[in-house]
């Protein structure tokens, strides 16, 4: 099956997708999903986090949690 721009497996055409998808979860196809490269770039994330609060005063993560727990509440409002 020829890749996307991206490496992705799946077809770019909604009807290609969508059998491809029931293929997938009636199990007569396996998911092709790399596992290993999903939590590889997981856990850096988890170490350039730590790096980052690290760095941080408790002033500045205090004023990030503020805007981060506004914004939630706005998308919340909104829906």
């Amino acid at each position: 099956m020829p890749k996307g721009p991206k490496g992705e497996k799946r077809p770019a055409d909604v009807i290609g997708n969508a059998i491809k998808i029931a293929r997938i979860a009636t199990g007569e196809e396996t998911d092709d999903k790399d596992e290993a490269l999903s939590s590889a770039a997981a856990e850096m994330g988890r170490k350039g986090g730590k790096a980052r609060a690290k760095k941080l005063t408790p002033e500045q993560r205090a004023e990030i949690a503020k805007k981060a727990a506004e914004k939630r509440w706005n998308k919340q409002r909104e829906e």
